[in-house]
């Protein structure tokens, strides 16, 4: 099941109840303080709902604290509408919760103040929040439990005003949650959206897929047992298996690549086996396929190479009981927790439902996000000029929303490069010169021309003229990446202006 699909109340109760088990006392009075301060602020507001205002603040604080974050992110939480929607002041909240929470409220508040309408707005809001999450990621947290929050009650706006949040929430805040490796926030964000944004085809998967899982529930169950009933006469301390739903965006886009039809995906519901170390990891797979033969080039080691937002697990599709087929991925408690939450869980508490020792892991403290954070935040700053702003947007979402691939140079590094990246992309991710100069690449041993486009797991050599003196404009046709895009533009330019200076009379003076 998903954990859309198993809604909290959103009561003060349901956020102690989520709180108990991983904080200190002392702590949980310091949220039950906040709330008190946020109700009393909205005091008097209505929700478009109808419900109290403070129903919002909640529910916000209430998905903070089910992504097991701490303290001070569960207080922002409560109080991110304060300084904008009451008389309250930031200065009111320093006082009463401390600085670290005020900044936190304040870069939420700067979030929030949009002013304009169509691609303005999109690029205006991409800006703030690669910017946020330069100065502190923390406030993406907050804002992605807000915007579940804002999806979960669209039904009482205007249709226009529902679709614009929901294409937001799709196009910008969604591809960045997967970036940031936060898988569930991502797929929740996204199948809330989905549901306003092409509502027939939402009602569609939901059916199809609510039909896919009740016929194998019974199924499903037998497998965990026997896995769990494997393990143990292995002696595999197996922490926990269970299955899991497949988001239903996550499920559409699949169902298109395999013309709409369901039989062809194999990870609908996905067996978890969480386990106590890595060790362990790589022993309940060769357990698994010991009692089911795997599919061929469906095993996939996430651990050995993880993926490029942070991702660690085992995958691997066997045919099961009765041959069918299923998937199954296997990790730690620590892998579980940071594929779910990605970065947030350097913020987390480790999960109670799978205690190692009976302690907590505390969060870990600054923490800092992705270098390439700071590259956008820097980028954002540096665009004046609209239609080079708009370039530059274009190659944006296909560097930074496009999912990522991983491959491989011959003496075995790894380049992360966006889907749909070609040869001529790898050769600058390697070096400027290295893309300079480049005149053929080799993948897979094989010889291919520049704009093959690469698949996951390619192993790419880049063959070389040192004579080339630049790259060519043509490239611009198939590179994809922001950064092989500029270097050619660049390159180019500096080439064909030493060319001119070259032949015309005088230009050398």
């Amino acid at each position: 099941m998903n954990s859309a699909e198993q809604k909290l109340p959103n009561t003060l109760e349901t956020l102690e109840a989520l709180l108990r088990p991983h904080h200190e006392t002392a702590e949980i009075e310091t949220v039950k303080r906040a709330y008190a301060f946020a109700e009393a602020a909205h005091r008097g507001q209505k929700r478009a709902t109808g419900e109290p205002y403070i129903v919002h603040p909640l529910a916000t604080a209430i998905t903070l604290a089910e992504m097991h974050l701490s303290t001070p992110i569960i207080v922002a939480g409560l109080l991110h509408d304060v300084p904008e929607d009451t008389s309250h002041t930031l200065e009111e909240i320093e006082q009463a919760f401390g600085a670290d929470v005020s900044n936190m409220v304040s870069g939420i508040t700067k979030l929030s103040k949009i002013k304009y309408r169509g691609i303005e707005r999109y690029m205006e809001n991409l800006r703030k929040m690669f910017l946020a999450m330069a100065s502190d990621v923390r406030v993406v947290f907050i804002k992605f439990a807000d915007s579940l929050n804002n999806l979960e009650t669209l039904d009482a706006l205007p249709p226009k005003k529902q679709e614009r949040i929901a294409l937001e929430s799709l196009e910008l805040y969604a591809p960045i949650a997967n970036r940031l490796g936060m898988g569930e926030i991502k797929g929740r964000l996204e199948d809330s959206a989905f549901k306003y944004i092409q509502p027939k085809e939402y009602v569609w998967v939901k059916e199809l897929a609510k039909t896919a899982r009740e016929d194998k529930s019974e199924y499903l169950q037998r497998v965990i047992r026997l896995t769990k009933d494997l393990l143990k006469t292995s002696g595999i301390q197996c922490l926990d298996v269970h299955g899991r739903a497949k988001h239903l965006y996550s499920l559409y886009r699949k169902l298109l690549k395999h013309e709409r039809n369901i039989a062809h995906v194999y990870d609908l519901i996905a067996m978890r086996v969480i386990v106590e170390n890595v060790a362990d990891c790589y022993a309940a797979l060769g357990i698994i396929h010991s009692r089911w033969t795997p599919l061929k080039g469906r095993i996939k080691d996430y651990i050995a190479q993880p993926k490029p937002n942070g991702y660690r697990s085992l995958h691997t599709t066997v045919f099961c009981e009765d041959g069918e087929i299923v998937e199954f991925q296997i990790r730690t408690t620590q892998m579980h927790l940071e594929s779910e939450y990605g970065i947030a869980a350097h913020w987390s508490y480790d999960e109670q439902k799978y205690p190692a020792n009976g302690t907590p892991i505390r969060p870990t403290g600054e923490t800092t996000p992705p270098q390439w954070v700071y590259e956008l935040a820097h980028l954002q700053n540096d665009q004046q000029d609209q239609k080079r702003y708009m370039q530059s947007l274009e190659d944006l979402k296909i560097d930074v929303f496009r999912d990522r691939i991983f491959v491989f140079t011959p003496r075995g590094d790894v380049i992360d490069l966006p889907e749909e990246s070609t040869c001529i992309d790898f050769a600058y991710a390697i070096h400027t010169d290295i893309g300079n100069t480049c005149v053929g690449s080799k993948v897979n041993e094989e010889v291919v021309p520049l704009h093959r486009v690469l698949k996951n797991g390619d192993m790419v050599e880049i063959l070389v003229d040192k004579s080339r003196k630049s790259p060519s404009l043509d490239w611009l046709k198939f590179a994809r990446t922001r950064h092989a895009r500029n270097k050619i533009r660049q390159l180019s330019r500096v080439s064909i202006s030493a060319w001119i200076k070259g032949i015309l009379p005088g230009s050398g003076k």
